[in-house]
């Protein structure tokens, strides 16, 4: 609805600029516009700054067309337009000075698109070198290639149905969901998706959080090479995270570990080991990068994953301290392209003060083994 009322805003503004036309080219005679300019307009000068009222007419409405049409470059066309219609504001202030409230309202828009634009440009530029441009070598995960792992840990590659399957090198998921970001505050829209590989190891994590009406988060985790980083900004615009270090490292290597659950053939990694437990609990460790963390994972007697815990650097504003990292399953599984894998889950801090419940999210969809050029 929002999108139409702007529309409609930008098609009424844009058609308005026709009567600076008409009355140029002296079609009629136009109230709106007496005559009353900043300088002189005579002769051929003035059907010439008729032309550009009625190009700037145009242009309006394309720009409205695209913005209706979800296209990115709606906002350049749209700048055009300002800049050309407040330079016509000006000449006829008298008459057209209102118009200017128009082009501010419509200068925001922009601001904002321009923000998100260019936010996307940052990513997909990102995404070109993280995907892998050539197809990888196809191998398929065996009974026997899984020997040599606990026994645990076998029964859930089982019951994922990751044998049988080729191994998968890229992941490309769909999540919604909702977080917050301390205890006390109010639950924030998540839109997320994810591009993850698993040899290298890495993921970037790209989401569109609703943080309040009209108030929007772009957000970029990323793991790569070893390393972490966390942007985002208000608006696309306005950094209010950029986060990078040791302890940044340490959280995107757990987080990585912990979504194996999501690529099973994962745990098949030479940077990961296992340690069995129990009958149904088992102590991953990852090592790569030069950073290193462990984890358990606990699964019921079907073999389903049920959570996974470990300690995780939790930013605090007198300094990170290492606290209990869970990511508990909703006991809702689902399979993608054959693979069973747990499909709601929530992220919890155990804290001295009480569990933070700090993300809740359901998978959409999962795509394996994609490249680059699907990503466009």
């Amino acid at each position: 609805m929002i999108r139409i009322i702007f529309s409609f805003v930008i098609f009424l503004h844009g058609l308005i600029h026709l009567f600076g036309f008409v009355k140029e080219w002296k079609l009629t005679r136009v109230k709106q516009l007496p005559g009353e300019t900043l300088i002189s307009l005579s002769g051929g000068l003035s059907k010439m700054v008729g032309i550009v009222w009625l190009t700037a007419c145009l242009l309006s409405i394309l720009s409205g067309v695209a913005y209706l049409a979800r296209k990115e470059w709606w906002w350049m066309v749209a700048v055009i337009v300002i800049v050309v219609s407040q330079i016509l504001i000006i000449i006829y202030w008298k008459d057209a000075k209102f118009g200017t409230i128009a082009n501010f309202i419509i200068l925001i828009a922009c601001v904002l698109s321009y923000g998100s634009w260019s936010f996307d440009r940052i990513v997909n530029d990102e995404l070109k070198s993280f995907l892998p441009e050539k197809e990888i070598e196809k191998r398929i995960v065996t009974a026997e290639t899984v020997d040599e792992l606990p026994p645990v840990v076998q029964r859930w590659l089982k019951r994922s149905n990751i044998i049988g399957k080729e191994e998968i090198h890229t992941v490309h998921l769909r999540q919604k969901g909702e977080m917050r970001i301390k205890p006390e505050s109010n639950w924030m829209s998540v839109d997320a998706e994810q591009y993850t590989l698993t040899n290298p190891p890495g993921f970037i994590w790209i989401a569109d959080v609703k943080a309040a009406p009209f108030l929007h988060l772009s957000g970029r985790d990323k793991y790569e090479e070893g390393r972490g980083h966390m942007l985002i900004k208000l608006f696309s615009l306005i950094p209010v995270v950029n986060a990078k270090g040791k302890e940044i490292d340490q959280g995107a290597l757990l987080r990585y570990l912990g979504e194996i659950v999501w690529h099973p053939s994962s745990a098949l990694s030479d940077y990961i080991s296992w340690e069995e437990i129990n009958s149904t609990a088992a102590k991953a460790t990852m090592s790569y990068g030069g950073v290193t963390a462990s984890g358990t994972f606990k699964f019921d007697e079907n073999g389903d994953f049920v959570s996974f815990e470990a300690d995780r650097y939790y930013y605090r504003k007198e300094g990170s301290t290492l606290e209990r990292w869970v990511i508990t399953a909703k006991k809702n599984y689902k399979e993608f392209e054959g693979i069973r894998v747990p499909a709601t889950l929530s992220v919890t801090w155990k804290l001295e003060t009480g569990d933070f419940i700090w993300y809740k999210l359901e998978i959409r969809e999962i795509n394996y083994n994609i490249q680059r050029k699907e990503t466009k």
